[in-house]
């Protein structure tokens, strides 16, 4: 029997070998169609549009929007720099994580949760592209294409009742198109303060957990749970307008606001020495606070005097006290040519004790070159009386960090009146005939402000400020304001000219409280100039 069964086996294997090739055959080879054609390959131009349709959520995002740039070098950069931004990004992540889970767990009688691995892998992420926009804030804007599969390992272990359970994470995709913004920008490294994070769209999320190491996202109905979770939670958090800010830098001192007031009281000038060949001298002086934007101040013009008496008072706002310096110069007056320099002296604001006048009798010197023997010389004396005053805490500026903050009009400005303020930013693309020097000049209510002169220059930047006190809001009055280029050579038909104007109605201003825009210069082929304007009201 044993014989025979073994036969019967073999033989009945056999016969079924044979009958599984056999439909395997047909079901699987000879059922196919043969009349199978190699793939179509043509270049993109040639595809139609329900081609191109198909094949789009693969094309980068720089062909599909022309606005984007690309960015290989990023992507090449991050790629060397991987391994260290991986440990670096890591231990950050963890260095925020860490507090945040202290102060969780004891609600939920946890024991501890740690980090057993952190690691975000070894391949790092790409952008597709980056598009920059063009503001005339203090800012800088883009939004850049981010795809990202990563190989992360991160393993969290929690401990509650003697037990111990690990979460780990795994096979993470990320397609999202975040907005970052630089704000505001400052003259310290690295020149931003915060760095705001928004998402243009939902971002799309995917990644696997093990759960005491079993795959908890293959148990049916939890992927798409957890996708549509995690999309909506990320989006209410984060989808623009919405943001994230971190703060890089403290702004109040990034952009040195206002720590204090300094009182300046010129009194008099001793022993000048005169400068006109016929009679005394007509001086006068010339203060500014260094890293201060704001135009020069002067006291009045003692004619023929060489021991003038001014008792005059300045007041300056002081934003570093341990850098700033105050520069004091005294000029000989000129009818006509250019004012003669008597001398000068500066008074280091460090030197001064808070809240303590403080009477200086100066020594006018030819330069601040030390140990130069043009400073022996005698020139006469300067006498003045400083005083800061520092701000209390209450008093200090609130609205630094705000770009579009407009301030409020200071103490004496007339109730129903208010503070024009008109900051000229720069200028762009200007030509002129003969010569391109230019500077800018304003021209409201009869009077005349100007900026410095930047010479040779085709794009020059000012950033000047300049104050107007009005009784009344000039809501149905215009500022004109005119690029002109000035030259000294000689011999030149045209020492100056007009490189364009432009004339701005101030009602948007009184109304909206500031504006920053840029013009177009008339009578100029593609000149443009940025001004802002505020208009500050003690209310």
């Amino acid at each position: 029997m044993g014989i025979i069964s073994t036969i019967m086996g073999v033989f009945g294997f056999g016969i079924g070998t044979t009958i599984g090739i056999v439909i395997g055959y047909f079901m699987f080879i000879y059922s196919q169609p043969t009349d199978v054609k190699d793939p179509d390959i043509r270049p993109l131009v040639e595809k139609d549009s329900k081609s191109l349709e198909q094949l789009l959520p693969e094309i980068p995002i720089w062909v599909k929007n022309p606005d984007y740039d690309r960015i290989d070098w990023l992507n090449k950069f991050i790629e060397y720099m991987w391994p260290y931004l991986d440990k670096a990004i890591c231990k950050m992540a963890k260095k925020i994580a860490e507090p945040i889970i202290a102060e969780q767990i004891p609600k939920y009688k946890i024991d501890s949760v740690d980090f057993e691995a952190l690691t975000l892998g070894c391949l790092p992420p790409t952008f597709e592209g980056i598009k920059v926009y063009n503001t005339e804030e203090k800012e800088l804007i883009m939004e850049l294409g981010l795809k990202w599969a990563a190989n992360p390992n991160i393993l969290v272990a929690a401990k509650a009742f003697g037990l111990k359970a690990t979460v780990q994470v795994v096979d993470l995709q990320v397609f999202a198109c975040p907005r970052i913004t630089l704000k505001p920008l400052v003259p310290s490294f690295p020149c931003f303060a915060n760095i705001h994070v928004s998402l243009m769209e939902k971002p799309h999320v995917d990644f696997g957990v093990k759960l005491l190491g079993a795959d908890a996202m293959s148990i049916p109905g939890v992927y798409r749970i957890v996708q549509e979770l995690i999309k909506d939670q990320v989006a209410n958090m984060y989808l623009w307008p919405k943001r994230l800010e971190v703060q890089i830098m403290d702004p109040a001192k990034a952009m040195k606001k206002p720590v204090g007031i300094l009182n300046v009281n010129i009194q008099r000038a001793m022993k000048l020495k005169k400068k006109d060949l016929l009679g005394a001298s007509d001086p006068y002086v010339k203060l500014k606070l260094t890293d201060d934007k704001l135009p020069s101040k002067k006291t009045t013009v003692k004619h023929k005097n060489l021991n003038p008496e001014w008792n005059e008072e300045f007041t300056f706002v002081v934003k570093d006290p341990e850098a700033q310096v105050l520069e004091l110069n005294v000029f000989d007056w000129e009818q006509v040519g250019t004012h003669d320099k008597m001398g000068l002296n500066i008074i280091p604001l460090k030197e001064l004790t808070p809240e303590e006048p403080k009477t200086f009798t100066l020594d006018l010197l030819k330069n601040l070159i030390p140990d130069d023997v043009q400073n022996e010389k005698s020139r006469g004396q300067l006498v003045v009386l400083v005083h800061y005053k520092p701000f209390k805490e209450n008093e200090v500026p609130t609205n630094v960090e705000d770009s579009d903050g407009v301030q409020k009009a200071p103490e004496g400005t007339p109730t129903g009146g208010g503070l024009l303020v008109i900051l000229v930013h720069e200028a762009q693309d200007l030509e002129g005939k003969n010569h391109t020097n230019p500077s800018a000049r304003i021209l409201f209510r009869g009077e005349e402000r100007k900026t410095k002169v930047v010479k040779k220059n085709r794009d020059p930047r000012w950033d000047e400020e300049f104050q107007f006190m009005l009784d009344e809001p000039p809501t149905n009055e215009r500022v004109h304001i005119e690029v002109t280029s000035t030259s000294k050579r000689m011999g030149l038909l045209h020492p100056k000219e007009s490189l364009g104007y432009v004339d701005i109605y101030l009602s948007d201003v009184v109304s909206n409280k500031r504006i920053n825009e840029r013009y177009h210069l008339i009578d100029s082929k593609n000149g443009r100039i940025q001004i802002e304007m505020q208009w500050r009201t003690s209310s």
